[in-house]
């Protein structure tokens, strides 16, 4: 066993420095642990799966065994940890036996001394395939600078494509980690909740694991965003008893007309979770009162036979528009047209009759479980029961066919790659017709070049447009269902990384950065000969002390970018470098430099940039306090978010220990927290500020234009309230006014007296932070 006083990130196992584990206490400890493996028993039993207990509660001894006296920094002994990810994978996944017993183990081979040999020689080479692939690896393809977190996912989807229990497994794992997360300390609780919402969470909804992602995002948004999601809960609470009272009247005249056809079925309020309505308020930046779909309806029948299920679902369909109106451009039909990841219901929009308008979701009791547990309710579905999970299905088959092209195009950049995995997730689709009628499946907002892509690279390279339902049209179309796309190309067309912008699919993404790469290889090739020619014809010696004179010059990080901008003419050497060259060596490469944006600078009043050291080491656990002194001689404002004194914060150091300062909420963050999530600080605000940095923020607001509201509104903002004003953009369209204001403000209640006051104004509807 590992003796180590660092916790897992994935975890959370603390075992104690020195002397022997922390022992279990009699009866208490042991009897949680017994009675969590009888209440796995009890729910495998009670399943349709073949009873294999033998082979369940060996796994479960061995494990025991193997993780005796190991702790989780909760306190309970570590088997809790895999008897709970078997619980999920057992009743909230329902699959069997070996899922089970890869569940139970899957900790052996990275926590012990156990390997994956040992698991094959004892449960068979199926049970060590699926561990190997749960287990965590070290080292990578990415090179020493790495992220970890991208080569392990990789490891986890080159084994998923083999067997799919791989991935369902490892959601679970990460599904009991972010039920537990209290116990971990801060940085770690950033780290693994934005990795969550970045990867953890699309994945189980591509797998169709509904509910589970649903559970995955809320808990992310608790941990990353507590006040939000607590002040979301709350006002949930507050308005329960109205959504009740309208549930109960909208439904009272749905139950009297199934009931008079005698149908067995029931119905169920589905409420929005905290993290969809959070996001439709960022999205739309409105306030919780103006989201109007908080509730919707689902209706779950038993179908008389499997065979007439579809027809009852349209019948369904039928009663419920003799009740209430529809909306006619909200019907959605995903019974014949199934969602990628086997979603398939009938969605209609009904006008109640308090006038709003109430989705409701008409399901059999199968499309309800598929729709819930996904993937892994398909084999329960399938002729005979006995279907192996890793045949998978159809669309399946095709997303996985997809992640192997990724896969097979190795992306050395981590952040490309998980961004590029990340394309492929989401589960909306529109469904499109080549010109011989052919039906092809599409995520939504696809390109022309994402379908060019999709028929063959070489169409892709040489795509120059297409005739979308017989007109024409540019690569950057955007396609609906139901187009009919014919793709044009010409042997003249050159793709450029200004394509990158245009597509939106992984599959597309990566075939073009696939070609950009070897065009970069030859652009390099030639810039690294273009040098040495520069090198000899000045007699200058090629050595690496000069090219990295060079790199300094030309701020190229290291001498591959040099001689890429090289090979590519965007640097052209000449005089100024042969200065450089010759000119008096300096040693300053013990300093790291950090910039810094929010000084102020007297005469102008508005900030400029300075220059300041790092050079005090950094407690990556504790929780750093952001003084103004700080923010001066530190650390770096992000200016992808511009973060303000009172906004949730994290920082992250880079590849030079530079440390910036980044809201929680930034979608940079988001992917550094997915990508290098032990590189994430913790931090918040000191308590007493003393206001003298100002911070550049962005407002927004509409209303009803009239003659001299621009300048109510700048009086406000400069005259009453004394806020710097930096740029301002506005816009009159029809009597509606548009405007967006930059400011120079201290902290966020300086901010949120603006858009307070700005809101009082007459005939100004709406006023937002950017």
């Amino acid at each position: 066993m590992k003796s180590t006083t660092e916790e897992a990130s994935e975890g959370g196992k603390l075992c104690l420095a020195g002397g022997e584990p922390r022992p279990e206490r009699e009866g208490v400890t042991l009897g949680m642990v017994d009675e969590a493996f009888n209440h796995l028993l009890e729910t495998y039993l009670a399943s349709k799966h073949r009873k294999k207990t033998d082979i369940i509660t060996r796994a479960f001894h061995f494990a025991r065994h193997a993780h005796k006296g190991v702790k989780r920094l909760s306190g309970e002994p570590y088997i809790m940890h895999p008897l709970a990810v078997a619980q999920i994978v057992c009743q909230e996944m329902g699959l069997g036996s070996t899922s089970i017993c890869s569940a139970l183990l899957h900790d052996v081979v990275e926590d012990t001394d156990y390997t994956v040999e040992d698991i094959e020689n004892m449960f068979g080479k199926k049970i060590a395939q699926i561990v190997d692939g749960l287990t965590k690896i070290s080292g990578g393809i990415f090179g020493d600078n790495a992220s970890a977190q991208a080569e392990n996912f990789k490891k986890l989807l080159l084994t998923m494509s083999e067997d799919i229990r791989v991935i369902l497994i490892k959601i679970a794992d990460r599904l009991h980690n972010m039920r537990t997360l209290a116990s971990q300390p801060k940085n770690k609780q950033y780290k693994i909740a934005g990795e969550t919402l970045y990867i953890y969470a699309p994945l189980a909804n591509r797998l169709g694991l509904n509910a589970i992602k649903n559970e995955l995002e809320d808990l992310s948004f608790h941990y990353e965003h507590p006040r939000e999601y607590e002040d979301i809960v709350l006002k949930l609470e507050t308005t329960h008893h109205e959504r009740l009272t309208v549930f109960e009247e909208f439904t009272a005249p749905i139950r009297q007309q199934l009931d008079r056809h005698h149908l067995r079925y029931e119905i169920k309020a589905r409420i929005k979770t905290p993290y969809s309505i959070w996001q439709k308020m960022q999205t739309k930046h409105i306030p919780f009162e103006e989201v109007f779909d908080i509730l919707a309806v689902r209706i779950i029948f038993h179908p008389s036979t499997q065979e007439n299920e579809q027809n009852e679902c349209f019948d369904i369909y039928v009663e419920l528009c003799k009740i209430y109106r529809s909306h006619p451009d909200r019907f959605r039909d995903w019974i014949n047209h199934p969602k990628s990841n086997g979603y398939q219901a009938l969605h209609v929009t009904l006008m109640s009759g308090r006038g709003e308008w109430i989705e409701v979701q008409i399901r059999s009791t199968r499309m309800n479980e598929i729709a819930e547990k996904g993937f892994a309710a398909h084999w329960k579905y399938k002729e005979g029961g006995d279907r192996d999970p890793q045949d998978g299905e159809t669309e399946l088959d095709k997303w996985l066919t997809t992640i192997k092209e990724i896969l097979d195009d190795p992306q050395p950049d981590a952040m490309d790659f998980l961004s590029t995995i990340k394309l492929n997730l989401y589960a909306s689709e529109i469904f499109v017709f080549t010109p011989k009628g052919e039906l092809r499946r599409m995520p939504a907002g696809s390109t022309v070049l994402d379908f060019a892509f999709s028929i063959h690279t070489f169409v892709g390279c040489h795509c120059i447009g297409a005739k979308v339902n017989h007109k024409l049209a540019t690569m950057s179309h955007k396609l609906q269902s139901g187009d009919q796309v014919e793709i044009l190309t010409s042997n003249s067309q050159h793709l450029t990384r200004s394509w990158l912008n245009v597509c939106t699919t992984a599959k597309a993404r990566t075939k073009i950065l696939g070609v950009l790469r070897k065009e970069d290889r030859e652009a390099r090739k030639h810039g690294e000969e273009a040098l040495k020619a520069f090198f000899d014809k000045h007699e200058v010696p090629h050595t690496i002390t000069n090219i990295d004179k060079l790199c300094r010059a030309h701020q190229c990080q290291k001498p591959d970018i040099l001689y890429l901008y090289i090979g590519q003419g965007k640097i052209e050497l000449g005089d100024a470098d042969l200065a450089t060259l010759r000119g008096k060596k300096t040693n300053n490469s013990w300093k790291r430099l950090l910039p810094f944006t929010t000084k102020k600078d007297k005469s102008s009043g508005t900030p400029d940039e300075t220059v300041v050291v790092v050079d005090a080491p950094i407690n990556r656990k504790q929780v750093l306090m952001l003084t103004e002194d700080d923010l001066r001689t530190r650390y770096a404002i992000a200016d992808c978010c511009n973060p303000i004194p009172g906004d949730p914060v994290l920082g992250f150091i880079d590849d030079t220990n530079r440390i910036a300062i980044h809201k929680v909420k930034c979608d940079v963050a988001t992917r550094l927290k997915a990508n290098h999530g032990n590189r994430i600080l913790a931090c918040a605000w000191s308590e007493t500020p003393r206001r003298t940095l100002l911070f550049p923020v962005a407002i927004y607001m509409e209303g009803l234009d009239r003659l001299g509201l621009l300048n109510e509104i700048t009086s406000v903002i400069s005259n009453e309230l004394n806020v710097n004003m930096h740029k301002l953009n506005v816009e009159c369209q029809e009597n509606l006014f548009k405007c967006e204001i930059q400011l120079f403000i201290h902290d966020v209640s300086e901010l949120q007296n603006v858009l307070k006051s700005l809101r009082k104004v007459k005939d100004i509807k709406s006023v937002v932070r950017l």
